[in-house]
């Protein structure tokens, strides 16, 4: 056969293969946005397997002609927006309706600024640089980087943060979009979790983020891990870091995967150890940490829907220190009187009686899908188990037995649905319901602190945000009902002497001796409301104004309390009488930003109704000893209070930077300050950074803390049978004023595709000896001397 027959043919089949393809079909469509279905003009819309490709018109349509038959793999991209992949066989002129996420820009844009200056609420953020320098810190030393926030402390182990002058239950914690419930009521209850798992953590002040409860009259904390990267990729990161200071060793390490398709797999360990921490003169005995924790997260995203399974657990064993451990009024009068603690030995990293040992374990599930020009559905379920056991000093065969074993579990569901079509009007709706147990075991040869209880909450919420230009609006309503039914044993002695005889003696289910059984049935409705709005003025100023009413029922330990709290080494006694507090907070906020120079000035005025405190109010004796009263009451009280944050860039290697609170707590019915407020603070550094010198910075810090001049007399006297005496116990008098500069630096480099970071502190650089009035150990020791701290950051 000739050559010329040859391509004859070739060219003969090539043509019948052509025409037996049939690529002669139309392919028509539009494009439009996912969330209310306009337009999209100028989106490329390519036939990858065909090579073919166009834009849409103004109108968001498409088209191509002599589209052969089979397979099509269609591959829409637009500026600002996620590309689109789409897979479908062709065998008939086609029309396809495509929905891309257009909103992406925007939705990124608006969570920026709502951190800066497009937001309703008094809110500051802390990023994944900040919580690392601090990844072997608590959470409540975390968050005192942030103006207005402090904490109350027992020790240097036991930290919970205070915001705007609240702290324990009028503070929400939300982990990973779940409410955390871990018995914080007392307040050496800290908060169980390890700050490694968050990539930011935010702080909204006052009752103004309704969507995770109606409760928060001081405000919420929202830990929230980093976010998950739809991209095929393998990082990690490990920090280590060691302080002189109890020396402690701490290290923690995460590694996470995700795939382009959307699947991804997250997991985090971390370890602590402290030994004895140390003043400047003298070891604080027994105040040694064992904590360790891990994280699991797993799930599918993509922008159309999603799920995530998400698993914590932490367990800490903490150190009380031993000579905040009285065993009789003399002691007691002794140790306040004393210029360090009466008992004082070798450093060492055992941890004794008295200790805490808590467990605290979280399982999430959720599920979300969008709906085409409607929004975005979330459901919800979550598990909590929190095992705490409290060890006094004992002996004999009781040596190793809890004071205290409480077993709190927590079941929750919750759906919302998120309007979000229009982005300048969108609505959020939501619904929860919960159930929760307290089991007290009964074995420990102690009564029981707190008594058994069941929980039922259910909760209903909208919110609504407004954008009109450089104003926007925020307005929300909650419904909150909680119920409680306890079991619990009362000395027929003191349930007479507290009038309960009178009031509650419909709770008394029979006499059992001396004492009788009752069953106390709570039931709470409360109503919580928030109204926010922010003005951009220009380019540099920003004025903010928001309204919060929140209402919370009281917690069990306010109503239940009856005996002695050994880790806090005092008698605690609640009142079945409290009712719910309410609280109207008004939150106003300047803000001026410029190329050099930022400012937030914000101001809060908390009205209070019924507030719930504890204080001392005298000694009892018992079988273990004498210790003192502390008791349970409500007020109507005020808190007014300013926070100011401020930075200045000198120049492009200098920056100056300033954090001052200053908040009145006042007793309105008793004419007297409120317990337990922080005094004034403010805080001044000077930072130095130099990319030059393998990324260098150095920030020297100038930390104030005023005496606390405002506080209540609480002061009592007590008998001392060893000298047949009347002595006078002062427990309100607060520790002078003190000042501490603390330093930090860091340098920075990457070899072979792995970042390096080695930084390197000191904190109390004088060693300076000083007494913190929210510590409640202050009473037995100084605080924390000089700690020098080195730290090392891989990221891979």
């Amino acid at each position: 056969m000739t050559k010329s027959k040859v391509l004859f043919i070739l060219v003969l089949f090539i043509h019948v293969t052509i025409k037996a393809q049939e690529c002669n079909y139309t392919f028509n469509g539009v494009v439009e946005d996912f969330h209310d279905k306009t337009a999209i003009s100028d989106a490329v819309v390519y036939v990858k397997n065909q090579n073919k490709f166009t834009t849409t018109d103004v109108n968001g349509n498409f088209s191509f002609k002599n589209i052969c038959k089979g397979k099509i793999i269609v591959e829409i991209s637009h500026v600002a927006c996620d590309t689109k992949r789409l897979e479908f066989y062709l065998n008939e002129n086609t029309f396809k309706e495509i929905l891309i996420e257009h909103h992406i820009e925007e939705l990124e844009t608006v969570t920026i600024k709502s951190n800066s200056i497009l937001k309703t609420t008094q809110e500051s953020v802390l990023k994944t640089s900040a919580i690392e320098n601090l990844s072997d810190a608590s959470l409540g030393d975390v968050l005192k980087q942030i103006s207005g926030v402090s904490s109350i402390n027992t020790g240097s182990s036991i930290v919970k943060p205070i915001i705007n002058g609240l702290h324990s239950s009028r503070n929400l914690i939300m982990v990973n979009g779940v409410r955390l419930q871990d018995q914080d009521w007392g307040i050496e209850h800290a908060p169980n979790i390890d700050v490694n798992a968050a990539g930011s953590i935010s702080v909204i002040k006052g009752a103004n983020a309704l969507e995770y409860g109606g409760d928060a009259i001081g405000g919420v904390v929202i830990v929230n891990p980093e976010n998950i990267i739809t991209k095929d990729t393998l990082s990690g990161k490990t920090i280590i870091s060691q302080q002189s200071n109890a020396r402690s060793f701490s290290v923690n390490s995460s590694l996470r995967k995700s795939y382009k398709s959307g699947w991804f797999v997250n997991g985090l360990a971390s370890y602590k150890r402290y030994g004895d921490a140390n003043t400047p003169d003298y070891s604080l005995t027994n105040t040694g940490l064992n904590s360790k924790s891990f994280t699991l997260q797993t799930g599918y995203k993509s922008f159309e829907k999603g799920f995530e399974l998400y698993y914590s657990y932490i367990t800490n064993e903490i150190g009380i220190l031993k000579a905040s451990h009285l065993g009789n009024t003399a002691d007691l009068v002794n140790a306040i009187n004393s210029p360090q603690p009466l008992l004082i030995k070798d450093f060492s990293y055992d941890i004794n009686n008295p200790k805490q040992d808590v467990t605290h374990q979280l399982t999430k599930a959720i599920f979300y899908k969008r709906f085409r020009g409607l929004g975005k559905l979330n459901f919800q379920y979550d598990y909590q188990d929190n095992h705490r056991f409290e060890y006094d000093i004992r002996t004999g065969d009781d040596k190793f037995k809890p004071s205290i074993d409480l077993r709190l579990k927590t079941h929750t569901v919750k759906a919302d649905l998120k309007l979000d079509s229009n982005i300048e009007r969108i609505l959020k709706i939501g619904i929860l319901a919960g159930y929760q147990n307290n089991f007290p075991n009964s074995e420990t040869g102690v009564r029981r602190l707190i008594p058994d209880y069941d929980k039922i909450d259910f909760g209903i919420y909208t919110i609504g945000n407004f954008t009109f230009d450089n104003l926007k609006l925020s307005g929300g309503l909650r419904y909150d009902y909680n119920y409680i039914n306890s079991k619990k044993y009362y000395y027929k002695s003191r349930w007479d002497n507290l009038g309960y005889n009178q009031t509650f003696a419909s709770f008394i289910i029979k006499e059992e001796g001396n004492q009788y059984l009752t069953n106390p049935i709570f039931h709470y409705h409360n109503f919580s409301a928030s109204a926010g709005a922010s003005y951009k003025l220009n380019d540099k100023n920003t004025i903010l104004l928001n309204y919060g009413l929140a209402k919370r029922p009281p917690n069990p330990s306010e109503l239940f309390s009856d005996g002695l709290h050994h880790s806090a080494s005092r008698i605690e006694l609640g009142d079945l009488s409290i009712q719910p507090e309410t609280s109207h907070r008004i939150g106003a906020s300047y803000m001026f930003s410029n190329a050099k120079f930022n400012s937030t000035l914000e101001v809060f005025f908390n009205q209070i109704s019924n507030f719930i405190f504890i204080e001392p109010g005298g000694i009892e004796t018992t079988l273990r000893g004498s210790f003192p009263v502390w008791n349970y009451k409500q007020t109507n009280a005020r808190l007014t209070g300013v926070d100011l944050t401020m930075q200045y860039l000198i120049n492009s290697n200098w920056a100056l930077n300033n954090n001052t609170s200053y908040i009145l707590g006042d007793d309105l019915l008793q004419n007297r300050p409120l317990i337990d407020m922080p005094p004034f603070k403010t805080v001044n550094s000077i930072a130095y950074n130099n990319k030059k010198w393998l990324n260098f910075t150095s920030t020297l810090e100038s930390e104030f803390v005023g005496k606390q001049t405002r506080y209540p007399n609480n002061n009592f006297y007590a008998y001392i049978p060893t000298t047949d005496s009347t002595v006078l116990v002062d427990i309100s008098s607060t520790p002078k004023a003190y000042h501490l500069l603390n330093i930090s630096n860091e340098i920075s480099f990457k070899y072979a595709k792995t970042n390096f970071s080695l930084g390197f502190s000191v904190n109390n650089i004088l060693n300076t000896s000083y007494r913190n009035y929210l510590n409640r150990l202050r009473y037995f020791s100084d605080d924390l001397g000089r700690n020098f701290k080195i730290q090392l950051k891989i990221k891979y």
